[in-house]
């Protein structure tokens, strides 16, 4: 009979005060195949068997117009899996359930926040209690975060004079229109 290894993690790297460096590789984080495949099918069921808090985040987000700001649930980002992930702001949100591993829960906050991806910590009972309170902060931190973005987009396009990027306008037709005949409804 072959005994059956589970994933825990090691005392020493917890212990350190370092993220482990993230190797980007093409889209791809280096990760194995059979490895990600594992962490899609655990999103998965995470949302299937998902907190009151979570749920209640989640209506309220559903609920919103946010834009073009949309929050994925238990999204898979890297090897990690936050519960909430705003691609477009590089924002996620983790909810600090009771009983959680802590250690675990920092060392991915370091890893996603080495990559540029701010984390927000949000305890699941302000949410349960006060959720009108968390979305104003939620608000908050959305509205610094573009801020933040546009900042670099200003100071990236400073140091880049010669480097152009223009997208058509709203009202402009791409080009294969023109030959095209109108459309009869």
């Amino acid at each position: 009979m072959t005994t059956r290894k589970t994933l825990a993690l090691n005392p020493e790297a917890a212990a350190a005060a370092d993220a482990p460096a993230l190797k980007k590789k093409g889209r791809g984080w280096e990760i194995s195949d059979k490895r990600l495949d594992a962490l899609h099918e655990q999103a998965r069921e995470l949302r299937r068997h998902s907190s009151e808090a979570h749920k209640a985040l989640a209506a309220k987000f559903t609920a919103a117009d946010l834009g073009r700001y949309t929050f994925k649930r238990f999204a898979v980002v890297g090897s990690a899996i936050v519960d909430f992930n705003c691609h477009n702001l590089g924002l996620a949100l983790a909810i600090d359930e009771e009983g959680q591993n802590d250690a675990l829960a920092k060392r991915r906050d370091k890893s996603l926040e080495s990559v540029g991806i701010k984390v927000m910590r949000i305890a699941a009972s302000d949410i349960l209690t006060d959720i009108d309170a968390v979305l104003k902060q939620l608000t908050q931190v959305m509205r610094d975060r573009i801020e933040e973005r546009k900042a670099a987009a200003r100071a990236h396009k400073a140091a880049n004079p010669k480097q152009t990027y223009s997208r058509p306008k709203s009202g402009d037709k791409p080009q294969g229109d023109a030959k095209r005949p109108p459309r009869k409804y």
